[in-house]
Formats: C-alpha cells, structure tokens, sequence
C-alpha cells in the first residue's frame, strides 16, 4: 500500500520524509507539499513536521556517498519546484544510497538524468537573475527590485547580491512566491509585504521611488537610444542574450 508523506514545502521537511520513509521502512513512497496535497482514496498519508537533526543525517549521508557538486545539483532540482521533483529526488536518493559506488553522475539512471536537466534550468534562471535584477531606490532609502523567476532562485542569489552590494540597503522580492530578501547592511533576511493592489511593477511611479531615481530611469533611455544604431541591430541575437520575458526588469525596455 503507498504511503503518502507530507511536508511544508521547505528543503528541509523534505529532507526530513526522506528520514521518515527510511525510519519506518516504508516500501511504497510518495512525497508531496502540503499546498499541492489531496487526500488519497487509497493508501494512507503521514504529516512530517521539518526536522533539522533528520534533515542534517539524510543530507551528511549524501555528502558521503557523492560529491559537492553533485549535492548541489539535488539542491537546485528541488529549487526548479517541479510537481514530480520531491518523487524523482527521493528515487534518486534510494539509488545513490543503495550502491556501493558513487552513482550521483549515473545518466542513464532516469531520476538522475531528470535532476541533471532540472539543474541546468535552474542554474541558467539564476544566472539570468543575477545579470538582469534592476534596483529603484525607493522614498525609504532602500533599493528595491521585483522578479518574477521561473523557479524559486531567491536562495541562490543572495550571496552574489550581498558581496555585490555591501554598502547600501537593498530588497530583492519575488512576486509569484510572495517573500523577498532584505539586506540592512549587516544580513539578508526572508520578508513578506503586502503590496498595493495598484502596484504595478513595471512601472517606477513617483509615489514610491524618488525623484533622482526617475530622472536616473530617464537618463539611462535616452543613453540606450543614443547608443543604438539601427543598421547594426540584429533582433534575432539580442532576445537569444536577452529573452523577451527578462525586459520587464529593464529600465530601457520600458516605453518612454
């Protein structure tokens, strides 16, 4: 009979089935986020509450049986949010847990074949993220951006951000997960806020960044015109650079 295991959705909870299903021994597994779960007609369903012990013993028992890179590959898969990701991960960890040698880079095993094409899609958004975020400043004195990432890459940016900009308070929020990371020049923490229904994010509007900064958005469209020559673009190539779906985050794109 399968047994379904639910989480909160947080790396760790479910790292921590992982835990459960190989405690109890359980044979037949499905893993599933607890917003994504309905109640089975058939088999039965546990609640796992995240564990940071159980998380940290199924998480140093992959660091012995693979590499660094190889742990990190698992991590962004989980990061890409995928409906089947938590089933292919936990099949995956079966896999590597079950061989003697390390089986992590093992592609023509299908789990570990998926978690590898999950890990590029992940790697290349975060990569895009990190080129394309624009900061406002806003009337608070905080340099403000909105994203809209394919998958759930926040975790993954906040080192490059940090380093990059030390010196000046900074929010980054993604607006299809509802949180955002917040920089007060000491450390980053996880936020939520309420924004205005009439917020529209492509826009810098007067009521909430500041004066300078519309003139800096100003400036920086007619520097991008003047520096456009016509005979020379080649459309086809900038959109492979620069997909369509990234220029809502750029100031130039935005209609004067």
């Amino acid at each position: 009979m399968e047994t379904f295991l639910v989480y909160d959705g947080t790396f760790d909870g479910f790292l921590s089935c992982v835990f459960t299903a190989f405690d109890l021994k359980l044979k037949n597994v499905s893993i599933a986020k607890e917003t994504m779960f309905q109640e089975p007609l058939f088999g039965t369903y546990q609640v796992v509450i995240s564990d940071q012990k159980k998380a940290n013993r199924v998480w140093d028992g992959l660091k012995k049986k693979m590499s660094a890179n190889q742990l990190q590959r698992f991590y962004y898969a989980f990061l890409s949010e995928k409906p089947t990701v938590e089933n292919t991960l936990y099949h995956a960890i079966l896999y590597v847990f079950g061989s003697k040698n390390n089986v992590a880079s093992d592609f023509s095993n299908v789990h570990i074949l998926e978690i590898s094409k999950l890990n590029k899609n992940v790697s290349r958004e975060k990569h895009r993220m990190e080129a394309f975020i624009r900061f406002k400043l806003t009337k608070d004195n905080i340099y403000f951006a909105n994203i809209e990432p394919d998958f759930n890459v926040l975790p993954l940016i906040k080192s490059h951000f940090k380093n990059r900009y030390a010196d000046q308070k900074w929010l980054i929020y993604d607006l299809v997960r509802k949180y955002g990371l917040y920089y007060n020049m000491k450390i980053v923490e996880v936020v939520k806020i309420e924004l205005n229904d009439t917020f529209d994010p492509s826009k810098t509007s007067s009521e909430i960044f500041t004066s300078s900064e519309l003139e800096f958005q100003q400036l920086w469209k007619d520097y991008f015109k003047s520096t456009n020559i016509k005979s020379r673009k080649n459309m086809k190539l900038h959109i492979q650079h620069v997909p369509k779906r990234y220029w809502k985050y750029l100031s130039e794109k935005q209609p004067r």
